[in-house]
């Protein structure tokens, strides 16, 4: 039983071995020429009108919020048509609701102006 396991083992130590190797090897051998134009922040060309800590706009957690929504829906309504006929009732009630769920999230979303552009 755990010879079947074995090859997993095995990728699982290979990737891992490799994902640390190539990494340590490009800094180990990287060329390092330091230049105050390479060491500045750097923004769209320019250089950066604020500092990098400000606090972000509310609206940029509700678009997230929002992305969280429609991925949940897309994630858990496909598989779910794909096996409607032989859940019956009980999956449709279950999807139902989650459906509800999303919904009220959504209109919270409207609500709160995240569908409006500037």
């Amino acid at each position: 039983m755990l010879e079947n396991y074995l090859p997993i083992l095995m990728f699982l130590i290979i990737g891992g071995v490799l994902g640390m190797a190539v990494p340590l090897i490009g800094f180990i051998l990287g060329p390092r020429r330091p230049d105050p134009e390479k060491n500045s922040p750097y923004e769209c060309g320019f250089a950066p009108f604020t500092d990098s800590r400000i606090p972000f706009d509310v609206r940029y957690y509700l678009v997230a919020i929002i992305f969280i929504i429609f991925d949940l829906e897309t994630a858990f309504l496909v598989p779910w048509a794909v096996v409607f006929r032989k859940i019956g009732w009980y999956g449709m009630a279950s999807m139902g609701i989650f459906l509800g769920i999303l919904v009220i999230g959504f209109i919270y979303e409207w609500k709160k102006g995240a569908l409006e552009w500037e």
